[in-house]
């Protein structure tokens, strides 16, 4: 088996490395990449034999997904194969802190762009992964306390789903003896950030950074956004169609792995092109 990954980042190095692990060839582009995306020779040999294809690629600031501009075409007139896309949850859009399935319409939040990307793979056939605030071993709580950006912020009411980026690799696994469609992969406990933060404290013995308004923490136009919106997403189609289990049910088993283990091995020890083990 062999998996082409555009854009071989945090959450796509780790299951590739998962796949490898398993016997799979991993090729891709991205900084841990051997392909270059620009290179559409080598691309087109590498998708013409593939038998699977991710893209963890974002739209870009123009608004365009470069994946699908640049080899959307191939991707469609090419020989039958899986494809899957790494979405976000943030195309809900504002819920009010309901929750929120992959019935709801998307594209009335701040991810316009991301929408239409989403709307885009589906159309090719392709599983399409809508992911919360992701966090793993290297990227978490106890990284953001380590280095001093932790924050507690007071916004009553707020919530926010994650995902271990371990279950993220898990459910795209699952995806790939699942049909075509859209999936939220989420833990089941969404909760507000300070209550993760304080969790995180407690586990390494440290006080939690002070409370603070929105004004106060001056944050970036970005982050202003993202505290805009409040939903629970739930889980509950990948559970049933895709059989996926999460590891990390809720913050607290995350944290506890992401506290045992200093950065993500599977990523970062991974080489550029994830070979199948040595048995």
């Amino acid at each position: 088996m062999r998996c082409f990954v555009f854009g071989l980042g945090y959450s796509a190095r780790v299951l590739a490395a998962r796949l490898a692990g398993q016997g799979w060839r991993v090729d891709g582009t991205g900084r841990h990449g051997a392909v270059a995306f620009d290179d559409r020779d080598s691309v087109g040999a590498a998708l013409g034999t593939a038998t699977h294809v991710l893209s963890s690629v974002p739209p870009g600031r123009d608004g365009r997904d470069p994946v699908l501009d640049a080899y959307g075409a191939a991707l469609r007139d090419g020989p039958p194969r899986w494809i899957g896309y790494l979405s976000s949850t943030g195309v809900y859009g504002d819920c009010g802190g309901a929750w929120v399935d992959e019935t709801a319409a998307i594209g009335a939040g701040r991810r316009t762009a991301r929408s239409d990307a989403d709307h885009a793979w589906q159309a090719l056939g392709a599983r399409v992964f809508r992911l919360p605030g992701i966090y793993g071993p290297g990227r978490s709580a106890f990284d953001r306390l380590r280095d001093g950006t932790a924050r507690r912020l007071i916004a009553p009411g707020q919530v926010f789903s994650r995902v271990h980026v371990d279950d993220i690799a898990g459910g795209v696994i699952a995806g790939m003896a699942g049909p075509p469609g859209v999936y939220n992969l989420a833990d089941d406990e969404p909760c507000d950030g300070n209550t993760v933060i304080e969790e995180a404290a407690r586990l390494i013995g440290v006080a939690p950074p002070p409370l603070v308004t929105l004004e106060q923490a001056d944050l970036s136009p970005m982050a202003r956004a993202f505290y805009a919106e409040n939903r629970r997403v739930a889980n509950g189609k990948a559970l049933r169609v895709l059989g996926w289990r999460p590891r990390f049910a809720t913050y607290r088993e995350g944290l506890r792995d992401c506290n045992a283990t200093t950065s993500p091995a599977s990523a970062s020890s991974a080489p550029a092109i994830f070979s199948p083990v040595q048995r």
